[in-house]
């Protein structure tokens, strides 16, 4: 039995996903019940799906000092860190404790790989050997490259971490700050994820069977696959004695099954160990969450191995539902992206339903709910579970 954590507060958020562009624009789309995915291209795509694509990234600019780090993902990132006014609250950050002793902990899953992409294509093109002088791999495709990006764009100079454990990078990302935190190591933690479309994960994906021409149904008896979306959103962390925000990052939860590769382990025990962890660390038993978001990713598999997980750990059921028919399967960034979510359903007092879900599935041991509801939540937790078995849990409460 862990024991009871520090909780952290919540004092700054962005978000930037296919349902718009600040966190206004999905809270809005959640309680229409409006989807941002559509049937739309992507340059070099052969194959029909649908995606959560984000307009017109590709003519966001980048700070001119820092060109070199110009790629689909950082501005995507640079997005996402000019909205919802979250400079201006890591500014009063570093007015209050110093650029040295604010942390940044990203996650993502392929970063500024496209730009890879866009070097082999045109180096095929000119029938050349070699890649581009000119290609910077260290500045885009980087695993580290978003973390140097958004260190630099907002002037921070505490300690950093980069995470890449596909689907529970940016969620993994609060967790690592919390004990960067609490430790001393730092006083206060931006923390976030991005992850954009780009042919591999899309062909990627394709190839394992598990993207759906369709529009994503998670949780029904018809579901076939995941649309793959894009966004960017990062979180501002303090210690709850200094925080000017109201909800707090309670508990979070950490596993790695190992069960299969890309496969999650079928009876959902690595899923509901991340679970039980996040209410340990909360001091929360599982009838104190009023809501839960599913990982829910509308794949055969994912699906009925997540609702085993959950069942087995809070028996009857809180409300639950997977919003990645808003915004898509969002990968490295779904993590910040839900998690978002869940602090937007506290402070909304909205319980979002789960879109595109018409007959429920018998074979799987939990029902969402279908549309989104108003009702006041106390807590509510946030599931994101990874290829490898990578899984984490986080709880949100007041």
């Amino acid at each position: 039995m862990l024991s009871k954590i520090e909780p952290l507060a919540v004092t700054g958020s962005s978000l930037v996903n296919a349902c718009g562009v600040g966190q206004q624009a999905t809270i809005d789309a959640i309680q229409a019940g409006k989807t941002g995915l559509r049937q739309c291209g992507y340059p070099n795509l052969t194959f029909t799906t649908w995606l959560g694509r984000v307009d017109g990234i590709e003519h966001q600019p980048l700070e001119a000092e820092l060109a070199q780090f110009t790629c689909r993902n950082n501005r995507l990132a640079n997005l996402a860190l000019s909205t919802d006014g979250f400079r201006d609250k890591v500014n009063e950050a570093i007015a209050f404790y110093g650029a040295h002793r604010i942390g940044v902990f990203v996650g993502t899953s392929t970063s500024g790989i496209e730009e890879t992409e866009r070097a082999y294509r045109d180096a095929l093109a000119q029938g050349s050997a070699t890649l581009d002088a000119a290609f910077d791999l260290v500045h885009t495709h980087n695993i580290a490259s978003l973390l140097m990006y958004v260190q630099k764009s907002l002037g921070l100079s505490g300690p950093g971490q980069s995470i890449s454990t596909a689907c529970s990078s940016s969620a993994k990302v609060f967790a690592a700050a919390h004990r960067h935190i609490t430790s001393g190591l730092c006083d206060a933690a931006v923390v976030g994820g991005v992850d954009s479309l780009c042919l591999t994960t899309l062909y990627g994906f394709n190839s394992l069977q598990l993207v759906s021409d369709d529009i994503c149904k998670p949780y029904d008896a018809g579901r076939k696959g995941i649309n793959i979306g894009e966004a960017g959103g990062f979180v501002l962390l303090e210690r709850v004695d200094h925080g000017r925000g109201k909800v707090k990052l309670k508990g979070y939860g950490e596993s790695s099954d190992a069960y299969h590769m890309s496969s999650p382990r079928p009876d959902g025990e690595g899923a509901a160990a991340t679970m039980v962890l996040a209410l340990q660390r909360a001091g929360l038993r599982a009838d104190e969450i009023d809501y839960l978001n599913l990982h829910g990713t509308a794949t055969p598999s994912n699906d009925v191995a997540e609702g085993a997980g959950v069942a087995s750990v809070f028996g009857k059921m809180p409300r639950c539902s997977s919003t990645k028919g808003f915004t898509g399967h969002t990968l490295g960034a779904a993590g910040i992206t839900e998690a978002i979510i869940s602090i937007l359903a506290l402070e909304h007092e909205t319980v979002p339903g789960n879109l595109n879900l018409e007959q429920d599935d018998p074979s799987i041991a939990i029902q969402p709910i279908h549309t989104t509801v108003a009702e006041p939540l106390g807590n509510v937790m946030s599931n994101n579970f990874g290829f490898g078995g990578s899984n984490c849990s986080l709880i949100f409460g007041w």
